[in-house]
């Protein structure tokens, strides 16, 4: 699931970087980044389910819901200082045509810190309970996204307004409404974590049919004529849209479980390694297609070529990849060849 979110995000950002301006209003490049729109909300998903994982194993050692919570609150701060040093390497490579707000820039990995900082407070809770207040802080964020953005923000520092709500153009990760997919991946992680493996499959089924269910419900929502907020924008800030990318988001995990147990064999996987090694693979890919070295090729390609570009970024980060995890296995065989 996170190396098809991964390849989503590579053609994404492939596309974005590489293809002439004067076909960005046509349909193959629309379609390019309509798709890639969906590269976020699946790692931040994914990254409240890993959360989730996290905060199960730790219910089972920690009896103390306070060391539980300053626990996860180290996680999130981990997340946080990958954030900031990336956007200090991001800055570094774009010299000579470098720009200090690269610096303070709020990617998707400063949203992702600063919510798993947010809901860190979930550890506190019994299992039982934190699926619910998981799906509660969930709707809570996505609802109150629209009042958020029309608030009065004059006076308040940009950068603060970057973090917490959306700005038309911005193309930045605001905690409202991006930290819902956090949540509510915490709350599918719960449930997945906590499953039996005879009810697993299962699991699964409700996870197709729940998800079918959130794109209808938000696709109608999205469609009636009147509604509760009086000025919310479908792409930044609708509660619908959330509601219809986590049904997405549960789809494809109803999918990838069926492709991963019954359609492909048990060797070794291109997508499965790129999904492995997914934090090396978002560091490197954006240094190559927006960085300086490939200055004499941005915004020059067309089409055909653009998916050629993605195609090349994409076998070189699989190749990256399977040398990084060779190189990791083989440093895992001697360590164990040592202790014996």
């Amino acid at each position: 699931m996170r190396g098809l979110a991964v390849v989503i995000m590579i053609q994404c950002h492939t596309f974005n970087s590489f293809t002439r301006v004067d076909l960005h209003d046509g349909g193959p490049y629309v379609l390019t980044q309509f798709v890639g729109g969906m590269a976020a909300p699946l790692f931040l998903l994914m990254a409240g389910m890993t959360t989730a994982f996290q905060m199960e194993s730790l219910a089972r050692r920690e009896p103390k819901p306070l060391r539980r919570w300053l626990i996860s609150l180290k996680r999130a701060a981990y997340i946080l200082a990958i954030a900031f040093t990336f956007r200090f390497t991001n800055w570094l490579f774009s010299v000579p045509h470098a720009n200090l707000s690269e610096l303070t820039k709020v990617d998707i990995l400063n949203c992702m810190g600063v919510g798993m900082a947010a809901l860190a407070a979930l550890a506190m809770f019994p299992s039982n309970s934190r699926t619910r207040f998981a799906v509660a802080a969930g709707l809570l964020i996505a609802a109150a996204a629209p009042l958020m953005t029309n608030l009065p923000w004059g006076g308040t520092p940009a950068l603060l307004q970057e973090y917490l709500v959306p700005g038309h153009g911005r193309g930045r990760f605001p905690f409202f409404p991006c930290a819902a997919y956090i949540a509510f991946g915490q709350a599918i992680g719960t449930v997945v974590k906590r499953a039996a493996a005879e009810r697993f499959e299962r699991i699964m089924q409700w996870s197709m049919l729940v998800g079918f269910a959130l794109i209808f419900i938000g696709q109608y929502f999205s469609n009636i004529p009147y509604s509760v907020y009086t000025n919310a924008s479908f792409w930044n800030d609708s509660p619908a849209l959330v509601v219809i990318r986590v049904g997405i988001c549960m789809m494809i995990m109803a999918a990838a479980y069926l492709w991963t147990e019954y359609g492909v064999g048990p060797g070794w996987s291109w997508m499965q390694a790129m999904g492995k090694n997914s934090l090396q693979v978002y560091w490197v890919h954006v240094m190559i297609v927006y960085g300086s070295l490939v200055a004499p090729i941005k915004r020059t390609l067309s089409i055909p070529q653009g998916a050629l570009a993605t195609v090349i970024v994409t076998l070189m980060m699989i190749a990256m990849s399977a040398l990084w995890l060779a190189g990791k296995s083989r440093r895992a065989a001697r360590r164990a060849t040592a202790a014996v």
